[in-house]
């Protein structure tokens, strides 16, 4: 890595703004709204950059988002400033080396592909043909909250075996934490409503750490944990059911939202049903569900031609490096054909890659196929915002939209005739 072999010499913050100008007069506005300009800019001009807005330095060209990924003994998760573990405590998202392996390593098997097919595709199946089922009739929706985060908290009740909580409960759960994530991201202390959705859901976790192996993830991870305790095994589903509710709604929201702005790609996607993956790899691409990912320089090093000081905050932006033009030519479009749009890094790289990426990328495909095959005319509502925001997590506020009811068109009479009434 560039800098290991001499000693680094770091500027002093103080002259960084003059160093790193575009990344001065960035704010978190532009970073929560259509943050892609003023990202395009800071890869073609200052791919390392120090931004005071987020009172670090961020990094948007592909190669070197990669490399600082890979690279866990200079740019490591475990921080007392992560914001995840200061919702949840310490856990496989937070913790590096032997420790990190020690808390993944009980989890990984269920959510290996092989496992994931066996083992969900029918509960994916059958879950999101119930959501569908129940709003089928109305004609519209808001399809974020009526079938993609109920769907995603519904799988990941059942991977970790607490079915007994309500489904909107957990949301609620899920949201109070996400809430607090992002306070902290900005700045701001972590919130009590995300202190409070943690004790809760910590709560509901409870009977499952003491259930029979063979009967949840969580049971499983539990009874092999490694010398884990049961908080610490808590801990790491909180992370789990917070990723697998996270990242699988913003997919679902963001690439239907892609499809139905896209004519010429949802007609291909209904005319070749084949092409959904690629629609769906190309959407997250283009919105990955967490725009960013944090990480803290162990020691003084070099980056892009950046000084970082040591324990300095390094944040990695996906959404940068899923566009970076010297991998996805014509990065702003959107084309489900795209040859190379796996190779975008919306489930992060190296050792923290996304554990859930293959349930997520099932419950999309599924969710998508299903949307456009049981909702006929499936189209956004007059007057919906279907953009995405969000400083971490990225997907619409609300996605409302409109399809045709059973039964419509409904019979007209014909005027010509006289009434018989």
């Amino acid at each position: 890595m560039e800098g290991r072999d001499a000693p680094v010499l770091v500027a002093p913050r103080e002259g960084r703004a003059a160093a790193f100008p575009l990344g001065a007069s960035i704010t978190l506005d532009d970073l929560a709204g259509d943050p892609h300009p003023v990202l395009a800019r800071l890869r073609a001009h200052e791919p390392v950059s120090w931004l005071p807005a987020l009172g670090g330095w961020m990094v948007t060209r592909r190669d070197l988002a990669m490399q600082v990924m890979r690279d866990a003994l200079t740019f490591t998760v475990d921080d007392p400033r992560f914001s995840t573990a200061q919702v949840v405590g310490p856990s496989m998202l937070s913790l590096d080396g032997d420790a990190h392996r020690r808390h993944r390593d009980p989890f990984a098997a269920p959510f290996r592909l092989d496992a994931v097919r066996r083992r969900f595709t029918g509960v994916v199946a059958d879950e999101t043909d119930r959501l569908v089922d129940a709003v089928a009739p109305a004609g519209e929706a808001d399809l974020r909250r009526a079938v993609a985060g109920p769907l995603a908290a519904a799988v990941m009740t059942v991977a970790l075996g607490f079915e007994q909580a309500r489904v909107d409960a957990v949301l609620r759960w899920y949201d109070a934490i996400v809430g607090s994530v992002t306070a902290i991201t900005a700045g701001d202390p972590p919130t009590e409503d995300g202190r409070r959705g943690y004790a809760a859901l910590r709560a509901a976790l409870a009977p499952a750490l003491h259930g029979d192996p063979d009967s949840s993830l969580l049971a499983a991870a539990a009874g092999r944990a490694g010398g884990l305790g049961e908080e610490r095994v808590a801990s790491n589903a909180a992370v789990l059911l917070f990723g697998g509710i996270e990242t699988t709604e913003g997919m679902i929201a963001n690439a239907v939202a892609h499809l139905l702005t896209h004519p010429p790609a949802l007609a291909a996607v209904r005319a070749e049903p084949s092409v959904l993956p690629g629609a769906v790899e190309e959407s997250l691409r283009l919105e990955p569900a967490a725009a960013v990912v944090d990480r803290y320089a162990t020691r003084a090093t070099a980056l892009g031609g950046a000084r970082i000081g040591a324990r300095e905050l390094v944040v990695v932006s996906i959404a940068a490096a899923n566009r970076d033009p010297a991998v996805f030519p014509d990065p702003d479009a959107f084309d489900p054909r795209r040859a190379n749009a796996k190779l975008h890094l919306a489930f992060a790289h190296g050792p923290h890659v996304c554990l859930g990426m293959h349930l997520a990328r099932l419950e999309a495909h599924t969710a998508v196929a299903r949307l456009l095959e049981r909702l006929p005319g499936l189209r956004l509502a007059p007057g919906g915002d279907p953009r995405p925001r969000g400083l971490v997590f990225r997907k619409p506020a609300e996605l409302r939209v409109a399809w045709d009811p059973p039964g419509y068109p409904q019979r007209i009479p014909d005027s010509s005739k006289p009434d018989r009434s």
